[in-house]
């Protein structure tokens, strides 16, 4: 079988809509397509829409996923026969495609998108909100709950913690502070709401204890017991004695031993002795002791054997430390977890009460709440049943990063059909799942790629079960990465022994012809050399150019530059063509210096290379936002200099170093703000801005103070010119948290600061495709992304202890990790599992990192080469020595590459500039000429003239009869369509639910007089099958300077002569004959009059008024209307 066919049937198999499936995708092997051929089947063989349900992990994957199959959908409603037979042929082999099957093909899209429910593709944290949604009383929650966030579940368990400190159980905010490093207490209650699962129920001190097998009650003073059995004072002051008298190492430890004969016996002599005398600490096997632990020569044998008494008591100590040993370290643990639990007891109940009252669910609430509500027997046969009328076929997207809570989401969904009985029984019900071992990456929350492997084997044996083999598939064809990059791939992780992606791998190029390369640069080691010296102005922690990680920087961006002005690079036909930068992604381990060191040497580069920023950025570190909030900080407060002098040395003022000096300069006692004010006639400009932003800073919002500071005076213009187009994201960010404050809190700028700096509140910037920018961002960033060209900078880092505060030596037990030296063997054990679960999903990055580029892999790296053991770029290096390298000049160094197949031609200068998009022309360059004005629309009430007769305008106040004369507008258009035993009901229905509705009083005789203009006979077939109501125009006046007008004609007759126009007027006080009608009333007829001939040149015009109070109807002859018209030109 052919590559081609191989590759397309896997595909084609996976996708059969009447198995249930469960895929494993390498990376780059198709998998959403696969995905979206499914649910296209499904709906081709006549699953309804809402009767599948597709999870994916992230909302940008199930957007990707839903434009992909909306977009197929609709393009087989467009398509003729024959093209449509074509492409069903190859979704469904085999499948009868009669004119039934196409028309149904062809309604499909709308199908999906109109059908009540919808096609349901979401993340799985929005299926169970919708879950909960639907059955709000079944699971506990309230109807209207709101997603929590973090600021808020912050300042919800700040509150607690301080009304913790004032009350009763402030002893136990004091025991856990006393053990409190790095975190704050905050920090530290937020750690036990995300894990409180592992601390509901809660546990007993004795349970506790019995984690570090110690017994209950187990205390210092019975280690201290075991340890000191009488005598040891006196011991240490003889084995001192003979020290001092020995060797100069002996000698060394004498001051030690003298002082432990002086010293009460205590936990921490203990500690000591573990410290200085067992070789456990230190050695592979830290249980072991030896009596000469740390000196080879200590006690020398000629001490030993001259007084074996006095060794011999030592020895026997020694014993008894290393038996006492395990306790005292176990019991350090046991103490801060006990004094976490005890703090978790204060804090979770107040905490999830809180919160039950606010109606409020974090993330993990809707997972659990939505298990609970699946799983607890009394209502979740309700729910199922519901739920089991509603789907048919769960997909499952990215099963690798799913976690346990979410796993047992989906197994309780597809229970029932996995179970062969529900209500649909009779219906083919599958699961599909597809995910890669190979990918998880997302520990750090709660992906548990073991739980992938352990439901493959659930499913697997729940199915079979029932008659329904779970068929168990693989895609090994790659249709992203070319031959080499795939074949390195397979060797590093063969060289690895396939640690932690569960084996070795294998990947096969399906265009394999297509050349690739992987390069492997040497390292760039520290220089060695004496240090010069430090120059003082320069910052403590600053990075010269000389530093290993800045030579690297710059070594990358020079090698983007060469390729941008002369590289080129395969397509997928084998041709070559020049590189641009969206073809170049720079993927690193973290955002460390290194990120932050190649991104700004990349834009600082003279060749101006064109970068995308940073993929995730942090709020308050934005240069762009940090200036706005000194301005802010200034405005709150003028005699903060501090921030006056940030906020003028910013884009929104320009100031140099020298203008500010020459402002700060030489005060005495005067703010910065004072002086500038006395010398503002030298900055006019800055002062007129400062000066107007203090006036209405007491009287804006947050968000209009900011506005005003972007648009009127500037300010985005400038931080674009100077910082880049990427400050827009900062930008705009904070504009949406000034909007988010002023929505929870009362707008006040001094709150709004607070309120900014409370929390470091992260952005993630989508960094697109097709922008055609070189990208810097982390690998785990670049799940699902590709480029042609992948450079690899970042791969000597090595793998640090987990930065977990809380593990879980054993299911449901959270223990608080205490420092290196005074942690438990249990603790040990558990930190021992986590480094190397971690390795192994550092294994897992890499194989992401290594597969998403296409054609070009560069792996470099700056460090110690010792420091490279196994590291990245030593795995790598394994890897590429099992293939067919050469070394490859680059001027400066050579790297080792391994290539495949025939790379095309560099692009000469010249004609890589006949390729250059060309010059844009010189008006794109200078801003559009101001449009001309929009001209005044009126209406032909503007027009002018009387509109009522003397003796009326006491009748009624004018705004009484234009809400009256409207009502009656209404009724008039409508009635006359209503048959006339409803017309009442239809007119009261009218009356009370239109914009300003009539009062109850009033209805009687609005309807009295609209019924009487429709049963009244009139000379004209006023509402006969040739008129229309309420006719909107549009036309332009022959007098008043042809300027345009808009209005409505209450009634209008077409017939083939002529076109009459009737106006309604409610008027109280009618007028005896046509030459009497106010001029107001004329003008408006002569402008109907006048478009309507516009309209209909051939047909007479002809005008009249309906009067509602008597309902007779005045014709007005077309002379007169159009004289009084002509007369709006003069008045």
């Amino acid at each position: 079988m052919s590559a081609l066919n191989e590759a397309t049937q896997r595909q084609i198999m996976a996708a059969q809509p009447d198995m249930s499936t469960w895929l494993s995708a390498n990376a780059g092997s198709g998998k959403t397509k696969v995905l979206t051929d499914r649910v296209a089947r499904l709906l081709l063989d006549g699953t309804p829409p809402q009767h599948i349900l597709c999870l994916t992990y992230t909302k940008a994957a199930a957007a990707e996923m839903q434009n992909r199959l909306f977009a197929r959908l609709g393009g087989w409603a467009m398509l003729p026969d024959a093209e449509l037979i074509g492409e069903l042929t190859i979704l469904a082999p085999g499948k009868v495609l009669d004119a039934e099957t196409l028309r149904h093909a062809r309604t499909l899209f709308a199908r999906a998108v109109e059908t009540p429910g919808g096609l349901k593709i979401q993340t799985i944290h929005s299926f169970c909100s919708a879950l909960l949604r639907r059955f709000p009383l079944e699971a506990g929650v309230s109807p209207q709950f709101k997603e929590m966030d973090e600021r808020q579940s912050r300042r919800m368990v700040a509150d607690i913690l301080d009304e913790l400190a004032l009350g009763p159980a402030r002893g136990v905010i004091d025991a856990a502070a006393v053990y409190v490093n790095d975190l704050d207490l905050t920090d530290l209650a937020l750690r036990i709401v995300a894990k409180r699962e592992g601390f509901l129920p809660t546990r007993s001190e004795a349970e506790i204890w019995s984690w570090f097998d110690l017994p209950e009650g187990y205390d210092e003073r019975a280690s201290i017991a075991e340890a000191f059995m009488g005598g040891e004072q006196e011991m240490f002051s003889s084995v001192a004695a003979l020290l001092e008298g020995s060797t100069k190492a002996d000698e060394k430890l004498a001051p030690l031993f003298r002082f432990w004969a002086g010293s009460e016996p205590s936990v921490t002599m203990i500690e000591a002795c573990c410290q200085k005398l067992l070789s456990g600490e230190t050695s592979k096997n830290p249980h072991v002791s030896k009596f000469y632990a740390q000196h080879s020569s200590f006690p020398t044998r000629k001490l030993i054997d001259a007084h074996p008494d006095a060794f011999h008591q030592l020895e026997a100590f020694m014993k008894r430390i290393e038996a006492v040993r395990p306790r005292v370290f176990g019991l350090y643990d046991a103490r801060r977890t006990w004094a976490l639990h005890q703090l978790a007891r204060a804090v979770l109940p107040p905490y999830l009460e809180r919160k039950a009252q606010l109606g409020l669910l974090d993330f993990d609430d809707m997972i659990r709440r939505a298990r609970d509500l699946l799983s607890i027997s009394n209502v979740s046969q309700w729910v199922l049943y519901r739920l089991d009328g509603g789907i048919d076929h769960i997909l499952v997207d990215e099963a690798q990063d799913t976690s346990p809570d979410q796993w047992r989401v989906v197994q309780l969904l597809a229970g029932e059909f996995t179970a062969g009985e529900g209500a649909r029984a009779d219906v083919t019900r599958t699961i599909f799942v597809v995910g890669d071992h190979k990918q998880s990456i997302y520990s750090f929350q709660g992906a548990a790629p073991e739980a992938f492997d352990k439901m493959k084997a659930h499913f697997g044996d729940r199915l079979a079960a029932v008659g329904q083999p779970l068929q168990d598939l693989a895609l090994q064809y790659s249709f992203r990465s070319s031959r080499a990059i795939l074949s390195a791939t397979d060797e590093v992780f063969r060289a690895s022994e396939g640690v932690g992606v569960g084996g070795t791998t294998e990947h096969i190029a399906f265009f394999d012809d297509i050349p690739g390369r992987v390069d492997l640069w040497p390292l760039i080691e520290p220089e060695k050399g004496p240090d010069d010296p430090e120059d003082w102005e320069n910052p403590v922690d600053i990075i010269t150019p000389e530093h290993h990680s800045a030579r690297l920087a710059q070594r990358v961006a020079d090698f983007v530059a060469n390729l941008l002005e002369s590289g080129s690079i395969p397509d997928k036909n084998g041709a070559g063509r020049p590189v641009t930068p969206g073809d170049i992604m720079i993927l690193v381990r973290s955002r460390s210096e290194l990120f932050g060191r190649i991104l700004r040497t990349l834009k600082s580069h003279p060749a101006r290379i064109p970068v995308a920023g940073a993929d995730r950025l942090t709020l308050n570190d934005e240069l762009a936002v940090k200036d706005i909030r000194s301005l802010l900080a200034f405005l709150s407060l003028q005699d903060d200099d501090l921030a006056l002098a940030e906020a003028l040395k910013s884009p929104l003022f320009n100031w140099s170093e020298r203008d500010l000096y020459q402002l700060a300069h030489g005060r005495t006692t005067i703010t910065l703000w004072r002086a500038l004010y006395e010398r503002r006639a030298e900055w006019p400009e800055t002062f007129e801005i400062l000066e107007d932003l203090r006036q209405t800073s007491d009287f804006l919002r947050p968000y209009d103070l900011i506005e005003r500071i972007l648009i009127r005076h500037n300010g985005r213009q400038n931080f674009i010119a100077r910082l880049g187009k990427e400050a827009e994201d900062g930008i705009d960010a904070l504009l949406y948290q000034a909007r988010a404050y002023e929505t929870s809190e009362t707008p006040s700028l001094t709150g709004f600061i607070a309120w900014l700096e409370a929390q470091d509140i992260q952005l993630k910037r989508v960094l697109d495709e097709t922008s055609n920018l070189v990208r810097v961002m982390t690998a785990h960033g670049s799940k699902g992304l590709e480029a042609p060209i992948v450079i690899l900078p970042d791969t000597l880092k090595s793998l640090r202890e987990t930065r977990d505060e809380f593990i879980e030596p054993d299911s449901g037990q959270v223990v608080w990790k205490g420092p290196k030296e005074q942690r438990s063997d249990v603790v040990k054990q558990s930190l021992n599992r986590l480094k190397m679960a971690d390795l192994e999903e550092d294994r897992r990055l890499l194989y992401v990192a290594m597969t998403r580029a296409e054609k070009w892999l560069v792996v470099c790296g700056a460090g110690e080469e010792k420091e490279a053991a196994d590291s990245w770029y030593n795995l790598v290096r394994r890897g590429l020595a099992e293939l067919p390298t050469q070394k490859v000049d680059f001027g400066d160094f050579e790297v080792d590459r391994y290539a495949y197949g025939d790379w095309p031609t560099p692009q000469t200068g010249e004609v890589r500039a006949k390729q250059m998009p060309p010059v844009l022309p010189d008006w794109c360059h200078f801003p559009a000429p101001e449009p001309d004005l929009a001209t005044a629309v009126l209406s032909p009430s503007d027009l002018g003239g009387a509109k009522a007769l003397p003796g009326e305008a006491n009748v009624l106040d004018q705004e009484a009869a234009m809400r009256r004369g409207s009502q009656l507008h209404r009724l008039i258009e409508i009635l006359p369509e209503v048959a006339p035993d409803r017309r009442a009901q239809v007119a009261h229905h009218v009356l009370t639910t239109c914009e300003n509705a009539a009062l109850d009083d009033e209805i009687g005789d609005l309807l009295e007089e609209a019924l009487g203009v429709l049963n009244a006979s009139y000379d004209w077939d006023v509402f006969g099958a040739n008129s229309l109501a309420e006719v909107p125009y549009t036309s332009q006046l022959s007098t008043k300077g042809g300027q345009v007008i808009h209005g409505i004609i209450d009634r209008l007759i077409i017939m083939p002569d002529r076109v009459q126009i009737i106006d309604y007027k409610s008027n109280a006080v009618i007028p005896e004959q046509s030459g009497d009608i106010p001029e107001g009333l004329l003008r408006q007829l002569g402008a109907y009059a006048e478009a309507m001939a516009l309209i209909y040149p051939d047909r007479e015009i002809e005008t009249a008024i309906l009067w509602t109070r008597t309902a007779e109807l005045t014709m007005v002859p077309l002379d007169i209307v159009m004289s009084a018209l002509h007369r709006t030109a003069t008045s």
